[in-house]
């Protein structure tokens, strides 16, 4: 049952409980019935009032709601159309080595997070996997001593660089630092970049 059904079903037994109270105190029948058509009358005056009332109170919240509805349309339409420039014309923030930047994450994971973060950061390293896909292509650089690694989601613009990449090949990949974060899974430490390239 909704609310403003659940709200006027109360307070119609209410009502109704006040008006047998009156109409018990009647002893003559035609004031009595005189009464209880003043009275009824008078009950669903107040009903439709209060329903009134209702209707305007949750008008400003359905207002609200689709306020807020639209403007997380619009934010979702912005960050799917959103187009970010070709990693590789990007000037890097950081440049690093990649088992120096895994041991950097696993001492403070917090401030490195605040560092690196969205920053665009250079990484040298040997390629440890390669996840290849129609679309995408993921390159790992792992810590064989612990399992942390670093995985880099490539630009597909630059699937045919990722394809000509070999394991156990010593690159240099440019790309957007998303976060670092530790997985139960695998109890290891990982480094997550977006929209990579081969630097060069």
């Amino acid at each position: 049952m909704k609310p403003v059904q659940r709200y006027d079903n109360l307070l119609l037994k209410h009502w109704q409980q006040k008006i047998n109270k009156i109409l018990c105190k009647e002893t003559d029948q035609s004031a009595h019935s005189m009464f209880k058509h003043h009275i009824f009358v008078l009950y669903l005056t107040g009903l439709a009032c209060i329903k009134q009332i209702m209707m305007k109170r949750y008008k400003k919240w359905l207002i609200a709601l689709g306020v807020v509805l639209l403007a997380g349309a619009a934010i979702v339409y912005y960050l799917f159309t959103l187009k970010y420039d070709d990693t590789t014309t990007v000037k890097a923030d950081f440049t690093v080595n990649a088992m120096d930047f895994i041991k950097e994450f696993k001492q403070d994971m917090a401030a490195a997070n605040k560092k690196y973060s969205e920053k665009i950061v250079v990484v040298n390293g040997t390629v440890s996997a390669i996840e290849m896909a129609d679309t995408t292509a993921n390159i790992k650089m792992v810590d064989t001593t612990n399992g942390a690694y670093i995985i880099f989601a490539f630009q597909q613009q630059h699937l045919g660089e990722a394809k000509s990449i070999k394991e156990g090949e010593q690159v240099s990949i440019k790309g957007s630092c998303s976060n670092g974060a530790f997985s139960n899974i695998l109890e290891a430490e990982y480094i997550t970049f977006k929209r990579c390239a081969v630097n060069k």
